[in-house]
């Protein structure tokens, strides 16, 4: 092993002379460069090689390159770059093969190769990277896609980029993305090829020598991709990107209109196809010239745009009547409202129609719980405050099961200081299942703290932890503490707190909570703090190592606290704490004795 490195130390000797040589570097930083280089040597020579020395070795090597390159920046030296750079980017090279040789399932490291041939504008180094990392990682089209796009858009080269293109559609003929790019890739093409053809004929240049085919012109070559796609890839979503992509391009508008044409014929019950029929309409000019004003006519054609595109819903929503549908022109309709617009006519026209359509969905049942939600809001922003009311109770018979729903109704008639909140309460508690009703009561409580009596509102805590499932409960105990001590103080409370520890579960915060109210009084006593840690231990003694920090500052800082207690404190502690919780609690306890803590 000593051998090698010695040779492959030697084999730097030229670089490391030329660098110092020219004034790029001092005796003394080459000496370091030495020194280091064969640290990480012997580090990849060891028969147990590890992935971080390689990587440690190339990050070295290249912060290196970075440093010369900044050095003759600076000293405005630029010659010797074979015998100093070209030495050091071959190293690099051969560090990356003999990392991805060893690790070869490791797609980031082949990534990071590939960059580093990007950054170093290494293209024949890249092309064999491109070439071993396909070889192996056939199955991941994402990588196909990168090797062809560099090969088109890097190197000029088309024909390799669509052979890379073919070979992967035989590892994945099914792939939605490697078709789209495909696609791209010939489309981008076809543009290279009219761009190149038109300079040539204003340049009054020959054309002779150049063949150019016009069905290659014309984007015949994506024609046949897109045929061969939609014949193995189903669902809208890859027309609507294939056309999408198409439309980047001026020359494809029949290439565009058959896609069109498919589309509609294939998937007309699909919501996807009449909502991008339907925006279609928005980019297609306005049909009825006007002789009004710039501002006004702006104003007049989008709101013929808008109305067309609703012609087109209107006709989906019947021809299709799903729930999908209706969302899918929902969503515009929002979209549309939401758009900043400085025509207060217009925007309340956009009012009118969102509302108008929401009603529709809603007389159709066909609308979901999270669009009611959006309704909802809608009114409540537009100031409709009896609609919402309305709309409200009207999805809690739709979703009469559903908590958000009901949370929802709720929210909107306690915003409106309705009289019929408590009755709206007990109807949902009685609808919904007592599992995952926590909101409503925490909703419940916190409205009956700011409007009920406080015997109501304790009856209201008192029934709330019987109806809530144990581990929900937890939530209704700290909130119930929490209350009774701002509305009762701590007499109150601290029978509250002994009265609810009969029953478990408890959470850490339940009792942290109640040392808290102790902590606050003016005469804090410490033996009330013990009973309540020792609780709060018997409960999370076992998995808390701050608990038990916690007791030992307290006997140490309190007036009444007894410090001799902090050893049986700690001994206790080790013996109740479960695996690694015990090397974490004699750190954190040395710390607390050093001070630290």
């Amino acid at each position: 092993m000593a051998e090698r490195v010695e040779q492959r130390l030697e084999d730097r000797i030229p670089e490391l002379e030329q660098l110092e040589r020219v004034g790029l570097f001092t005796h003394k930083e080459i000496r370091a460069v030495l020194r280091k280089a064969s640290a990480l040597e012997y580090k990849i020579q060891r028969r147990a090689l590890r992935k971080e020395d390689f990587i440690n070795y190339i990050q070295y090597e290249v912060n290196l390159l970075e440093l010369i390159k900044k050095r003759r920046a600076r000293t405005g030296y630029s010659f010797k770059k074979d015998e100093i750079e070209h030495s050091i980017l071959h190293r690099v090279h051969s560090l990356f093969n003999r990392a991805t040789g060893k690790w070869k399932d490791d797609v980031q490291l082949w990534l990071s190769h590939v960059a580093f041939c990007k950054q170093w504008n290494a293209k024949h180094q890249l092309s064999k990277v491109f070439s071993t990392m396909l070889a192996i990682h056939s199955n991941k089209p994402a990588l196909w896609i990168m090797a062809a796009k560099w090969e088109m858009e890097t190197r000029l080269s088309s024909e390799s980029a669509r052979h890379l293109f073919l070979r992967a559609l035989r590892f994945h003929p099914e792939c939605p993305k490697l078709y789209q790019e495909y696609f791209r890739m010939e489309l981008m093409h076809a543009e290279k090829q009219r761009k190149e053809k038109k300079e040539f004929e204003q340049a009054k240049m020959d054309l002779g020598e150049f063949n150019y085919s016009e069905e290659i012109l014309n984007g015949e070559m994506a024609r046949i991709v897109y045929r061969d796609a939609s014949q193995k890839i189903k669902g809208v979503e890859f027309q609507l990107a294939v056309l999408s992509i198409a439309k980047l391009f001026d020359f494809t508008q029949d290439l565009q209109k058959e896609i069109l044409e498919s589309l509609q014929a294939r998937y007309a019950d699909d919501p996807l196809t009449w909502d991008y029929m339907a925006r279609r309409e928005l980019e297609l000019g306005s049909l009825q010239p006007t002789e009004l004003s710039t501002k006004q006519k702006k104003v007049s054609e989008m709101a013929q745009r808008e109305e067309r595109c609703c012609a087109v819903f209107d006709e989906a929503v019947g021809a299709v009547p799903t729930e999908d549908m209706w969302k899918c022109y929902i969503t515009f309709c929002l979209e549309r409202y939401n758009r900043k617009t400085n025509s207060e006519e217009l925007k309340q026209k956009r009012l009118e129609r969102t509302l108008s359509v929401f009603s529709k969905a809603h007389e159709s049942s066909l609308l979901s719980e999270a669009l009611y939600k959006q309704w909802l809001q809608l009114l409540l922003d537009s100031s409709l405050s009896e609609k919402a009311v309305e709309v409200a109770e009207a999805a809690t018979r739709h979703f009469s099961q559903s908590v958000e729903t009901w949370q929802m109704r709720l929210q909107v008639l306690i915003q409106l200081k309705r009289d019929d909140v408590a009755q709206c309460f007990e109807e949902a508690i009685k609808h919904v299942k007592s599992k995952g009703t926590l909101p409503l009561w925490t909703l419940w409580v916190e409205w009956s703290e700011g409007t009920n009596s406080k015997e109501d509102t304790e009856a209201l805590y008192q029934r709330s932890l019987h109806a809530t499932t144990p581990a929900e409960s937890v939530t209704m105990k700290e909130m119930y503490l929490d209350w009774t001590y701002r509305s009762s103080g701590y007499k109150k409370v601290k029978r509250l707190f002994t009265s609810l520890c009969e029953n478990r579960p408890f959470s850490l915060d339940f009792f942290r909570k109640m040392i808290q109210i102790e902590k606050e009084q003016e005469s804090c006593k410490m033996l009330h703090l013990r009973e309540y840690y020792e609780r709060a231990l018997r409960e999370f003694g076992s998995t808390n190592t701050d608990l038990w920090l916690d007791y030992i500052k307290e006997e140490l800082s309190h007036p009444q606290g007894k410090p001799e207690n902090c050893g049986s404190i700690h001994w206790r502690a080790m013996k109740m704490l479960q695996g690694d919780l015990v090397e974490d609690f004699v750190s954190k306890y040395t710390l607390l004795q050093t001070g630290h803590l």
